[in-house]
């Protein structure tokens, strides 16, 4: 068999920046997965991850009255928001197509913070925190999950979302229904990336609740060092 020219072939750097894009996502969306569940069985039935669900849950509450269930929903709606702002300041006119650009990181890098402080807080009560420490403690999840959003809206992922995945579902559905496949694989691995991340954070939580707190931070890591080493192979071809 004659060699394909090199053109058709594709270059072996190209396809490893396509495989190591398609990783980042898939570790985010782990991560508040993972994150969604400490809250909920942690921290009193509250997302902050979700919001469309929190939003639910705090009008759901509030018709009971003024509680700390809407004082968890509000806290985790508000910081959320801020996560976003702060990320969407930090990563203002980028390039459309940016992939990694280091304000990514620098904004990525905020979100760890707020976990650790988040799994120091956690670590602190044995995953146990009273009424007002699980308000805190909601908020800086939230705050972390709100800066990944924005993030992962900043940058070229083929237009997946880490946190909220309805509109992936609504994807994979039109999709099916037109017979096309494009970019079906990518999408399926971020609704299975979620499950999974729900999964691990839930039977995490059964044995220590600690590990469970440390498994978004430690995909967080791992993103970031992922994501600086794409920068660097987009960069340096």
């Amino acid at each position: 068999m004659q060699n394909q020219p090199a053109d058709r072939l594709g270059d072996p750097r190209d396809r490893a920046v396509r495989r190591l894009a398609d990783v980042l996502p898939l570790l985010l969306t782990v991560a508040a997965g993972a994150t969604d569940a400490v809250a909920y069985l942690g921290l009193g039935g509250v997302f902050t991850a979700n919001m469309t669900g929190n939003l639910v849950l705090l009008g759901i509450a509030g018709s009971h009255g003024v509680d700390l269930h809407v004082a968890r929903a509000a806290a985790a709606t508000a910081a959320f928001t801020a996560g976003l702002v702060v990320a969407f300041l930090m990563t203002r006119d980028l390039p459309k197509d940016a992939v990694w650009p280091p304000r990514i990181t620098a904004a990525l890098a905020v979100s760890l913070v707020c976990q650790l402080a988040f799994l120091a807080g956690w670590a602190a009560v044995d995953g146990r925190p009273g009424e007002v420490a699980d308000v805190g403690l909601v908020s800086l999840s939230a705050l972390a999950m709100g800066v990944q959003t924005a993030c992962a809206r900043r940058v070229a992922l083929g237009g997946i979302t880490t946190t909220f995945v309805t509109g992936t579902l609504t994807s994979v559905a039109e999709a099916a229904s037109h017979g096309s496949a494009a970019h079906l694989p990518r999408r399926l691995g971020v609704l299975l990336a979620l499950v999974l991340g729900a999964l691990a954070g839930a039977l995490a939580l059964r044995h220590s609740p600690t590990a469970a707190a440390l498994i978004a931070p430690a995909l967080v890591a791992v993103t970031l060092t992922l994501g600086a080493r794409l920068h660097s192979v987009r960069r340096n071809p």
